[in-house]
């Protein structure tokens, strides 16, 4: 999950769409990679002392299970020394991550990582070890900006993964259908991306927000919400798209 900018439902898509998959029978885990540690708090667990990312003990050893049944989770870590050192790009430390990564796949149908809001070294990394991008949009005046920057960069983190690494989707989010900006904006993105750009959009919702305050996913806090609905309808299309 990647956006260079704050505040357009990154997390909580990570978060939501995990816990989607997970209802959906996937075995599923998240990964937070992002030092502010949301996607972690969201699930209602405390950040770790130390990333497991840059321990040399196998990954298995730090997932720690969820309320939720198939979502498993790796917490963050506000740790500064572990973040410098994910964020280093040096061979020794991509390989690193890389092999926690490719250790883990075997065992679940989805991983997800949640990145922080940057197109910095950190990012850059969880792209290396990633296949696929999901980009979330808001619908808001100045969402396209930044993306040219964003997609630069994820051309050349293809091009140095031999192509493992693909554009998965882009996700309009924070929808309003009342807003004539919202069509606007969702007419630019389609025209410009076309059909990478999921059918689905994620509208906003109160719920969305609440439920992380309370430690849980918004199926636990309000199942039947517009959220909930948006995130089970996500989870189908990305599934479709699997």
């Amino acid at each position: 999950m990647v956006n260079q900018k704050g505040g357009v439902g990154k997390t909580t898509t990570a978060v939501n769409l995990s816990a989607a998959l997970a209802l959906a029978g996937q075995r599923t885990l998240l990964v937070d990679m992002d030092p502010q540690c949301n996607a972690t708090s969201s699930l209602g667990i405390s950040p770790s002392d130390g990333h497991a990312l840059v321990s040399d003990d196998d990954l298995a050893t730090h997932i720690l299970d969820t309320r939720q049944n198939n979502l498993s989770l790796v917490p963050g870590s506000r740790t500064f020394h572990d973040v410098d050192k994910m964020a280093n790009s040096d061979d020794k430390q991509s390989l690193l991550v890389r092999r926690h990564f490719d250790a883990a796949i075997s065992d679940y149908d989805f991983v997800l990582i949640d990145c922080p809001p940057s197109v910095g070294a950190l990012t850059q990394t969880a792209l290396n070890a990633s296949t696929e991008v999901l980009m979330p949009i808001q619908c808001e005046y100045f969402a396209m900006e930044g993306v040219v920057q964003l997609i630069q960069t994820i051309k050349k983190v293809m091009v140095s993964t031999d192509g493992r690494l693909t554009l998965g989707g882009i996700l309009l989010t924070m929808y309003d259908p009342h807003l004539e900006l919202t069509h606007e904006v969702d007419e630019e993105v389609r025209d410009f991306f076309g059909d990478i750009v999921f059918d689905n959009v994620v509208p906003r919702d109160v719920s969305l927000c609440e439920a992380p305050s309370h430690g849980k996913t918004v199926f636990q806090y309000a199942p039947r919400s517009r959220g909930a609905f948006a995130y089970t309808q996500l989870c189908m299309e990305v599934l479709q798209r699997d």
